[in-house]
């Protein structure tokens, strides 16, 4: 439970500092899926420059230099590898045929033994989402087949971005939301984990009452949009034995899995059940916002809004 967000500007009529607070804006209202780290990648006469700390996104001044055209950020909530140790935060580092930044939301389960059957080299960086650095980096070059290569080899939840030294943004979908808007009289592509982080940041700025539309970017997808804010797409083969998560979680693991008949839903309630210690709640609390009809998506709000949690369980006696 991470946010992503970021912002292509390859019309080049929005100003320096509309740009600037729309970074910061962003950044604010991704909290809402992580506090513990942030993060910003650009690119700065001709180099790539990554900005991040374990810090939440309100404590941190992401400034941006003039003529910045294309930005990626990451607000981050821990689930593996220390915060505090700051190569474990995104956006991450990588080179291919150039060097890239890569920010994930999601969890992955099978980095380490990927590592070992791909024999990638060993890395200090603990975090799970670094394996698809290291896969990408594995085909050297960053391109649709590499991108292909690396989400049909990883198990897990995601959603990728990626940022090269040509100003391009690629998105990979996987099942982790992703909301893309498109301004075209301004040439402005800007982009966020969710709707509601976008409407909270576009409802201080004036962009909200320019004319834009929605770019559709479905699960098994893989987007690139150019510097000149032309789309390519392309596709990849969506995993779906990821859904089991057996390498993780035992058949035994949680007595009351059963009850979940859908593959899908098995896989939604897995990755919240790991995740609900965090916030207090139990495997068993999660599996009865599950029932009630509630998507993945609402669970997950519940969890992150503490006082509307506990009012709907009270009201279920959990």
């Amino acid at each position: 439970m991470c946010a992503l967000f970021g912002f292509l500007d390859y019309g080049k009529q929005t100003s320096h500092k509309t740009l600037q607070k729309l970074v910061q804006l962003l950044a604010h209202a991704s909290e809402v899926r992580g506090t513990h780290a942030s993060g910003i990648s650009y690119i700065q006469n001709n180099e790539l420059k990554i900005y991040k700390r374990p810090k939440p996104a309100h404590k941190m001044h992401f400034r941006i230099p003039d003529n910045t055209t294309a930005l990626m950020g990451h607000t981050r909530f821990t689930t593996q590898g220390d915060q505090k140790k700051n190569c474990n935060n995104h956006p991450f580092r990588g080179y291919a045929d150039m060097p890239f930044a890569l920010a994930h939301n999601g969890v992955l389960y099978n980095d380490d033994s990927l590592r070992r059957e791909k024999n990638l080299p060993a890395t200090d960086i603990e975090t799970d989402s670094y394996i698809a650095v290291q896969l990408i980096e594995s085909q050297r070059k960053l391109s649709f087949e590499s991108l292909r290569y690396a989400a049909e080899a990883v198990r897990g939840y995601f959603t990728f971005t990626l940022l090269d030294m040509q100003n391009r943004l690629y998105f990979v979908k996987g099942e982790s939301p992703l909301y893309l808007l498109h301004f075209p009289a301004t040439g402005l592509y800007v982009y966020a984990s969710t709707k509601e982080i976008m409407e909270d940041a576009l409802r201080r700025m004036h962009l909200q009452w320019q004319k834009h539309t929605v770019i559709d970017v479905t699960e098994g997808e893989i987007l690139c949009i150019d510097s000149c804010g032309s789309i390519t797409r392309d596709c990849y083969t969506v995993q779906k034995d990821s859904y089991g998560f057996s390498y993780r979680y035992p058949q035994s693991y949680y007595p009351w899995e059963d009850t979940f008949h859908s593959p899908r839903l098995h896989a939604e309630y897995h990755l919240l059940a790991d995740l609900c210690g965090y916030y207090g709640v139990t495997p068993e609390e999660v599996q009865y916002l599950f029932d009630m009809g509630y998507t993945y998506d609402e669970v997950e709000a519940f969890l992150m809004d503490p006082g509307a949690l506990q009012a709907e369980l009270a009201c279920a006696e959990v």
